[in-house]
């Protein structure tokens, strides 16, 4: 399954969704389009029983995405209006709502809106000319997609401050020790190596890997005890699955396990 002729790229191969951003020729600044497209191939990935994984990734060679396409800023609206058009239009929610783990595949310039959506992500894989930035502050806005939130989680308030306030660049070694990316490698092998990250966890029991998920995302909001709680029941069910039975069948016969999501 694809889509073409698209701002937003999508292609399903084997069990990995790629959903590409495909606006080159603007560092794939998010327009209308990407707002709309982007979530929709979330929600349609997550969705589809044959899919796994989900990565995220930027097409031409100059970056993942550079933000928000200053070029389609229109004029002010009232805050009752762009407040409710804002919720209306919560366009990230598809990926704190993804079952399957997502993968944001970052090279060159990773700026304001495009960070935000590679934070969004579960894992973040850079190649060493990426370069990551939040420059809302110097356009006389803030992050409007969770960026703040997800960068002050991950990395603490002090270096969040930082970038927030003085909008300055990290490099991909940066974002990797501040651990706002998961992995870096060198830029001929990102391709390769996000295939590579991607097919290790579409190998792995999808209720698993659901679970597991879950249990991340309540870690922010439950108390421990609650989460502790909460960790036991889920392993319960994972006992009980069909996944698995067929994980120790596999074991036993010394072969890959067929896991079914059941």
């Amino acid at each position: 399954m694809s889509a073409t002729d698209s701002e937003v790229l999508y292609q399903k191969r084997e069990a990995i969704a790629f959903i590409t951003l495909n606006r080159p020729q603007a560092i794939n600044a998010i327009n209308d389009a990407v707002r709309t497209l982007l979530p929709r191939f979330v929600r349609d990935a997550d969705r589809d029983p044959e899919v796994r994984c989900i990565v995220i990734s930027g097409a031409g060679e100059r970056g993942f995405c550079a933000g928000a396409d200053i070029k389609g800023f229109s004029a002010p609206q009232s805050p009752a209006i762009a407040r409710t058009t804002r919720v209306r239009q919560s366009w990230i929610r598809p990926f704190d709502e993804a079952s399957k783990p997502t993968i944001a595949s970052i090279h060159g310039h990773c700026l304001g809106g495009g960070f935000e959506i590679a934070l969004a992500c579960d894992l973040r894989i850079a190649s060493e000319d990426a370069r990551f930035a939040f420059p809302e502050t110097g356009l006389g806005l803030i992050t409007g997609i969770g960026g703040a939130t997800r960068a002050t989680r991950i990395a603490g308030a002090g270096l969040a401050l930082d970038l927030l306030l003085t909008g300055r660049r990290l490099s991909a070694r940066e974002a990797l020790d501040a651990r706002l990316v998961s992995r870096v490698c060198p830029a001929e092998s990102l391709q390769a190596e996000t295939l590579e990250l991607a097919q290790t966890v579409a190998a792995r029991a999808p209720l698993a890997l659901a679970f597991a998920k879950e249990l991340v995302r309540a870690s922010h909001d439950e108390p421990f005890e609650a989460n502790l709680r909460l960790e036991s029941d889920l392993l319960v069910h994972l006992l009980a699955s069909e996944d698995r039975a067929e994980a120790g069948r596999a074991f036993a016969e010394k072969r890959r396990p067929g896991f079914k999501g059941r």
